[in-house]
């Protein structure tokens, strides 16, 4: 279906504020991205296995996840100026963690960097919305995410320089670029933020009145979002170790890892105009079936060709996310923080749990195997999608909750000031 009307195409680039917002989810996901090139050095320093310093990302990642709905209520309510201190708190906490006196020490450390990162998850998101061009939401979302994908794809490699010249202690080096952004937020993103809830109550002198919530369409959409989340950061997080063994080198699968994780961001970006031209669930579905082929082809043929069939699987099967975020939001209209950290927060937990347990399929079926067996989850993700609300339905639904609440349904925030 397409979008009515003409918009100006290039309108997201010359948008400040969403660059801003770029940055900044480029340096909290960076983050996440650095922590799994701490753990030799974790290992050696604390005498660790495998399994336990695995509980380092579990206790960043996991404290992220949770949680990202609760802080996405309180930017409903109390509004979104604090996201450049939630940025600030993560840059800070994390430079702590190369100088944890113990392992214990260690994890809270890592959770209290987390918990950084819930908050700016639905803070950013919700800055996002509020900022983008009415009829380019689905592009200008995606740009946003994207963002945050290439700060995975990127720590990585500032990891492996930064800790190789500084040791683990190099963490407090990190602390520079999350407060630099986080003063820059917190200065050029001060008419932007949204008020909340609680400042417009306070304003009309009457408590806002919330539409219901849409539960059927609205657990179709966390339910694509989980499912599209395991088979590619279940394969993402296991192709160094699959290709170790089959006899490369770092200097194969570090790169390997990293395009497929850049392809998902191009395929992020492509996907979101598509949907402005076609509308979100036909792009989402015909995503779905095409990654089947790339993903069997990947599996098929490990080596050299997987940089092809690789960029392929990350172009199709990771690039919808940003679409089913701004779904959620439409459906959720005054609830799009809690709808953000919601979606975010959910997909990141079937990610979180996703990883084992390829991790344990691997173990009992081979690698090649487990990969192939992710078309599995993937025939699961298209059937739920079927049944994904058309751009109509979701127009019908937010127009009845901007009538509910005597809002104008625009599919913006009421509350937002958005300059550019």
């Amino acid at each position: 279906m397409a979008r009515a009307g003409k918009t100006d195409r290039f309108a997201i680039l010359r948008n400040r504020s969403l660059t801003i917002l770029m940055f900044g989810h480029f340096t909290v996901d960076m983050y996440a991205g650095l922590l799994p090139v701490l753990y030799p050095f974790l290992t050696d320093r604390f005498t660790l296995d495998l399994a336990t310093v695995g509980l380092v990302s579990l206790a960043y990642s996991g404290v992220a996840s949770i949680s990202q709905p609760l802080f996405g209520w309180l930017a409903d309510r109390y509004g979104t100026r604090l996201t450049g201190l939630a940025l600030l708190w993560t840059g800070l906490s994390f430079a702590t963690i190369g100088f944890a006196p113990s392992f214990p020490i260690l994890l809270l450390l890592a959770a209290a960097a987390g918990l950084g990162s819930g908050a700016f998850h639905p803070f950013g998101a919700l800055n996002a919305s509020a900022v983008i061009p009415d009829g380019q939401r689905n592009v200008a979302m995606s740009v946003y995410v994207t963002g945050g994908t290439v700060g995975v794809a990127v720590g990585p490699l500032i990891g492996a320089l930064l800790f190789s010249l500084f040791d683990v202690r190099g963490t407090a080096l990190m602390a520079l670029p999350g407060a630099g952004i986080a003063v820059w937020m917190l200065f050029a993103m001060r008419s932007v933020a949204l008020r909340g809830r609680k400042a417009d109550e306070a304003r009309d002198g009457a408590a806002t009145q919330l539409a219901p919530i849409p539960y059927a369409a609205l657990s179709i959409v966390v339910g694509v979002m989980m499912l599209r989340m395991l088979p590619i950061f279940g394969i993402q997080a296991f192709i160094p170790t699959w290709y170790k063994q089959l006899g490369y080198g770092a200097s194969f699968y570090g790169p390997l890892a990293t395009v497929v994780v850049l392809a998902s961001a191009v395929g992020s970006i492509g996907a979101g105009s598509l949907a402005d031209r076609l509308g979100r669930r036909a792009i989402m579905l015909w995503t779905l079936v095409l990654s089947v082929p790339a993903l069997l082809l990947f599996a098929q043929y490990p080596g050299p060709l997987a940089f092809v069939t690789g960029a392929l699987m990350g172009l199709l099967a990771a690039s919808t996310g940003p679409l089913l975020l701004v779904m959620a939001q439409q459906l959720m209209r005054g609830r799009a923080g809690v709808a953000s950290g919601l979606i975010l927060g959910l997909g990141f937990v079937a990610a979180a749990i996703g990883t084992p347990v390829f991790g344990a399929l691997a173990d009992a079926v081979g690698m090649q195997q487990a990969v192939r067996a992710q078309v599995v989850v993937v025939l699961a993700t298209i059937v739920v999608a079927w049944y994904l609300p058309t751009e109509a339905q979701v127009d019908r639904i937010a127009a009845a909750a901007a009538d509910h609440t005597g809002e104008r349904p625009t599919g913006r925030p009421a509350a937002a000031k958005a300059v550019r």
